[in-house]
């Protein structure tokens, strides 16, 4: 009974007592103890995995050279990792905002229903502001959050850990919701936190080989682009090329060259790229609060993550496109900005980097020689142009017209000694058909001197104030345009140099009873020179000088001289210079 009381009746607590033991353990112990010895086994198994997990994440990111292929990759082996229903990794701006978001686990549907990604507010701006481990049971009751955007999926758990790339903070791994349930663990964290660290690395060498190839790259283009700009044979225009390479190298989707205008504060694309091409080139607008006129003015290049993000700033792309990010580039003259290049991405387009800025500036430089070589090139064949119609017209005064008004002088003095009959009047006939030949090509001869008729050229207005002036003076005054004159383009200038000649030969007209004028507007470049001579009376004394007096006033205002002399036959001399630099 003894025995039977110590086996056979209940236990103390009233419980059943096992009926079997194992080496003196009761039964119920063991299936305690092979339950946690299972447990331990999953949870190793469970471990194990996910540290191959890890080195199969680590092994397939840092293969990675593409830096877009990497961030996707990091992205989706951090979810798998942890079980994440949601990942995605911010990239940080210079702005200490998200310039790029990478994201996976939400379909295309939702993203546009959602519509703009993050910028990096909130609990996502908390991680930038202090870029250590966040983990999270439920968003919403952090004191940080800052709420979800219309169309979101609800999330509740939160695990965030920060990249480091180059010693600096590259951007943030965000993961909600473990589709498992529960919350993010510590060992989550470290898991993750270990991923960063080799993401840190796969992400420097990617920057790396990407400046490598860019620079590779850009190294040809160059070369190439100078090789078109050199050759003289070469027929496409070379900003069409230039805005054709950086469209190719910064893979945007639109390209456009800006520069100023022929109106003041209107600016005009000279050659464009990519989408809305055919629109885009020739478009006029002003200038003022545009992001043309912003790089021009500060002399850099300018980055924005979206083309509204720069508020009040005219960007001529969105006129046509529907633009996200653009970069504006300033093309650097020898003394100020002579526009700038504008490269765009259509919205939802990845942001462009440093290194697509410092792509864009060097093509940027070429640009602006090639506007520099293509004006000098143009300018080298409008005087070459100039010079030889100047010689032309000057062979046809000084040898042609000389000799046809010689011989029409000849006949002249022929007819005196001829009786009156047919002969005398068809001698007479050819001579008036010799001054209408004389006054033929003199016309000729004005027309060579103005190689832009119809155009208010410096030599059309002498010309026209000759043509203006001879009838008073009773004789045509004999003219010479020497040097590149119709290089002086100002409109004030040319209206001086009128002022002077009409006073001049006006003078001549009313005081010098004069009958030989020579009249000489010339300039080598730097000075401009009007020179009046007769063979008159030279200037009355006590005369009215108030005419002489204003074009001496408007050589004293351009830092030039008025000097009043006798000429070489006893006339006047009237001699007008300014500096044209």
């Amino acid at each position: 009974m003894a025995g039977a009381s110590t086996h056979g009746g209940p236990p103390p607590d009233g419980g059943d007592e096992p009926t079997t033991s194992v080496e003196g353990r009761p039964a119920h112990r063991v299936d305690v103890l092979l339950g946690e010895l299972v447990e331990r086994a999953s949870e190793f198994v469970d471990a194990q995995r996910r540290l191959e997990l890890l080195q199969q994440a680590n092994r397939a990111i840092v293969g990675e050279l593409s830096l877009p292929s990497v961030l996707r990759r990091i992205v989706e082996a951090a979810r798998d990792l942890v079980g994440a229903r949601y990942a995605a990794l911010g990239v940080i701006g210079t702005d200490e905002t998200l310039e790029q978001f990478v994201h996976v686990g939400m379909d295309d549907e939702v993203v546009a229903r959602i519509g703009d990604l993050p910028k990096g507010l909130g609990v996502l701006g908390a991680l930038i502001q202090d870029p250590r481990p966040i983990r999270l049971s439920l968003i919403s009751d952090d004191p940080r959050s800052s709420g979800f955007p219309a169309h979101h999926p609800p999330m509740t758990t939160f695990l965030g850990v920060p990249i480091r790339s180059r010693s600096e903070v590259f951007g943030n791994l965000y993961l909600t919701d473990k589709s498992s349930g529960g919350d993010f663990t510590t060992e989550d964290e470290d898991l993750v936190s270990t991923l960063a660290a080799t993401a840190g690395i796969a992400i420097e060498n990617a920057r790396l080989y990407e400046e490598s190839r860019l620079r590779q790259l850009s190294a040809q283009a160059s070369a190439e682009v100078t090789a078109r700009l050199l050759d003289p044979a070469e027929e496409r225009d070379p900003l069409a090329f230039i805005a054709d390479t950086v469209l190719r190298l910064a893979s945007a989707d639109v390209a456009s060259l800006v520069v100023p205008g022929d109106d003041p504060g209107v600016l005009r694309i000279v050659a464009s790229s990519g989408e809305a091409a055919d629109k885009l080139i020739d478009l006029h607008y002003p200038a003022e609060r545009t992001l043309v006129s912003l790089a021009m003015e500060t002399g850099r290049g300018v980055r924005l993550g979206a083309a509204n993000a720069q508020r009040g700033f005219f960007i001529h792309l969105t006129r046509y496109l529907d633009v996200g990010p653009v970069m504006a580039v300033p093309l650097a003259g020898r003394s100020r900005a002579r526009g700038a290049l504008v490269v765009g991405r259509l919205r939802g387009g990845d942001v462009f980097r440093a290194s697509d800025l410092e792509l864009a500036e060097a093509f940027a430089n070429h640009a602006a020689i090639a506007i520099e070589l293509s004006e000098a090139r143009r300018s080298q064949e409008r005087l070459s142009v100039m010079v030889d119609r100047e010689r032309i017209a000057r062979d046809l005064h000084d040898h042609v017209i000389q000799r046809v008004f010689a011989a029409g002088l000849t006949l002249e003095s022929v007819t005196t000694g001829l009786p009156e009959g047919r002969a005398r009047e068809r001698v007479s006939t050819i001579v008036d058909d010799l001054d209408a030949v004389i006054h033929q090509l003199r016309n000729a001869i004005f027309e060579l001197s103005d190689p832009q008729p119809g155009r208010e050229s410096l030599r059309a207005r002498v010309l026209e104030i000759v043509r203006q002036v001879t009838p008073s003076l009773g004789f045509e005054p004999r003219v010479r345009l020497v040097g590149p004159l119709d290089t002086v383009a100002d409109p004030r200038l040319v209206g001086d140099v009128e002022a002077v000649v009409r006073e001049g030969l006006t003078n001549v007209a009313r005081h010098a009873h004069a009958t030989v004028v020579d009249l000489v507007v010339s300039t080598d470049g730097h000075l401009l020179r009007v020179d009046i001579t007769d063979n008159g009376c030279g200037l009355p004394d006590g005369g009215r000088r108030s005419g002489l007096r204003n074009i001496g006033e408007r050589a004293r205002i351009r830092g030039g001289d008025l000097d009043l002399g006798s000429g070489p036959d006893g006339g006047t001399r009237l001699h007008w210079s300014i500096a044209l630099s």
